[in-house]
């Protein structure tokens, strides 16, 4: 595996606002990985500074090696797709054929697939598409550029749950036919989550965790039951949250589970429930001094 993308102390300002805070990561391929982060949280900034759309304030941004800016020869092997994305005033099949001369990798023949399944009108004019359209034209375009680095920013706008299933399943039968470094900005973390290898969380523009999503899975349980029953069962194991209602008392417990700790709760009459990679993003950003926090240094 060889690193596509190295970032290391990225600052990016504007005026009043830090939109990023020292960030630094690597991105190896092939992976697929999710950016996680609440709105503002900087995941548009970084994917634009990646992609050679926008300045670093400070800090290093490599991607193969170089940095993307103005660089025709590292931005023809990415794309970025992007939720607000803009077309010229072209037809759909104008978008296309200028695609296919952008991207060498190309693959027409999986365009076409694409624009039957979400059946776009090749002959419509892109400003006439509807919002849902415009989304599955982005969706075309990021998957048959088969781009040695794909940057997606919340590629389902407009999309029904039906259609983003659709697209999930073709990223991943193409990502294991065609193995290359894809990073998914996404709010829909349980949505997506067995795609992502890889998670990364930004809050207020610092990147709040970097690791592995099976390393994450079990990390952490929300416990429910009698509130001594429950105070004994987590004493001395970390905890975020404490919440009691009815009679009933819940917190999130850190760390993970063998069979002991199982049975002391079928005992104690607890409920166990794992905490889900959205929840875990969500707990990450608001406890990000907590033992859940595994980012790498920047």
């Amino acid at each position: 595996m060889s690193a596509v993308v190295s970032v290391a102390g990225l600052e990016r300002r504007y005026r009043d606002h830090r939109a990023l805070a020292g960030v630094g990561f690597e991105l190896e391929s092939p992976c697929i990985a999710g950016l996680v982060g609440r709105n503002g949280a900087g995941k548009t900034t970084l994917l634009r500074i990646l992609a050679g759309q926008e300045l670093p304030g400070a800090g290093r941004v490599h991607v193969f090696g170089a940095a993307p800016l103005e660089n025709d020869a590292v931005l023809r092997r990415m794309i970025l797709i992007r939720e607000d994305q803009t077309y010229p005033d072209l037809r759909v099949r104008q978008v296309i054929a200028s695609a296919a001369l952008l991207y060498p990798r190309w693959d027409a023949e999986l365009a076409r697939t694409l624009l039957d399944a979400y059946e776009l009108p090749p002959a419509r004019q892109v400003k006439k598409l509807s919002r849902g359209m415009r989304t599955a034209l982005g969706i075309v375009l990021g998957l048959a550029a088969r781009a040695e680095l794909t940057l997606f920013d919340e590629p389902y706008a407009g999309l029904d749950a039906v259609a983003r299933t659709f697209f999930y399943d073709q990223l991943l039968a193409d990502y294991t036919a065609h193995p290359r470094c894809i990073l998914l900005s996404t709010h829909l973390v349980d949505e997506a989550a067995d795609l992502l290898e890889r998670v990364l969380v930004l809050d207020r523009g610092r990147l709040v965790l970097d690791t592995g999503t099976d390393d994450l899975r079990g990390a952490a349980t929300a416990v429910t039951g009698p509130a001594g029953g429950v105070e004994r069962f987590v004493a001395g194991r970390e905890t975020l949250g404490w919440r009691t209602m009815g009679g009933q008392t819940r917190t999130v417990m850190l760390g993970r589970l063998d069979p002991r700790d199982r049975e002391l709760a079928e005992h104690l009459r607890l409920r166990l429930e794992e905490v889900t990679l959205q929840q875990l993003a969500v707990l990450a950003a608001e406890r990000p001094e907590s033992g859940l926090t595994t980012a790498r240094a920047s």
